[in-house]
């Protein structure tokens, strides 16, 4: 049986068996505005609020960005675990991709190995670009997954291009070389549809349909079950806030804490057209 660890996005672990699998690398595929960043650091919030040790290693975007990004969405204890050196930023944009997958990175991990932390890699867009030879994507690519899967579970995200089956040069040895794959389908030209599918988990058990996910305040990426979809009409977050609390009878103090705060990020207009109860359950299972 494959050993999971959570993913921090809630409803996602339902439809998984169980989260994403341990020491494994996990591609996140969407186009600009899917939440693939968000999804990034979701996973690594969850680790350090585990307690596990974290790498955020960044490809475009600097250190700054990706702290805004992740205050914009409520997480503020994200300033504590970088002063308590939990989470650790790798800034690699700008560099030569080649050099620092084959000469920086086997030292990094080297310092990491068998540390069990969680990495993220965001995102891994720039390696494919800068090497147009398929061969040397491949060679690139592959070392890198190899090498970090030695730290831990890694997830990196993958810009969308193309149709959308993910059939477009740029994704698909990305897709094959990664152990899962799971594709954040965002069209703004479609009332801003955003729908997830679980392409591939190799070893593991999953959903084959498309879900509904959001992103809301305080809780990023929300995924639904088939099951959601019923209107609620006021004090959503109220309603929220209420089932939570009964099935938190016998949470700890700091969970509920926690919860209580990601609350506060929320609106009503967040919560339209979600089912609140099966809402609750998700975030239940990713949180405590």
């Amino acid at each position: 049986m494959v050993e999971k660890v959570k993913s921090g996005v809630p409803g996602l672990d339902a439809i998984t068996d169980g989260g994403l699998n341990l020491n494994s690398s996990a591609v996140i595929i969407g186009s600009t505005g899917a939440g693939k960043t968000t999804f990034a650091t979701q996973f690594i919030r969850r680790g350090l609020l585990e307690g596990s040790e974290c790498i955020f290693i960044s490809l475009d975007e600097n250190k700054e960005q990706i702290i805004r990004d992740a205050l914009d969405m409520g997480w503020e204890d994200i300033l504590y675990f970088i002063q308590e050196e939990k989470l650790v930023f790798v800034d690699a944009s700008g560099k030569e991709f080649s050099s620092f997958i084959k000469k920086e990175l086997p030292d990094f991990v080297a310092s990491w190995k068998s540390s069990n932390a969680r990495v993220a890699i965001d995102p891994l867009t720039p390696v494919v670009w800068a090497n147009p030879a398929r061969y040397v994507q491949r060679e690139l690519l592959a070392f890198m997954l190899k090498e970090l899967r030695k730290v831990g579970t890694l997830v990196a995200t993958l810009e969308e291009h193309g149709p959308p089956d993910l059939s477009s040069p740029e994704t698909v040895i990305p897709m094959y070389l990664a152990d899962s794959v799971l594709h954040l389908r965002y069209r703004a030209s479609d009332n801003f549809s955003r729908m997830l599918k679980v392409v591939k988990m190799r070893g593991s058990r999953h959903s084959e349909g498309y879900h509904k996910y959001r992103i809301i305040p305080g809780l990023g990426l929300v995924v639904f079950s088939s099951r959601s979809g019923a209107k609620q009409d006021t004090g959503l977050v109220r309603e929220l806030e209420k089932l939570l609390m009964l099935r938190l009878n016998h949470a700890s103090p700091v969970a509920i804490s926690r919860i209580k705060k990601m609350l506060k990020s929320m609106k009503d207009a967040d919560l339209e057209d979600v089912d609140i109860n099966a809402l609750a359950d998700s975030i239940v299972e990713a949180f405590v």
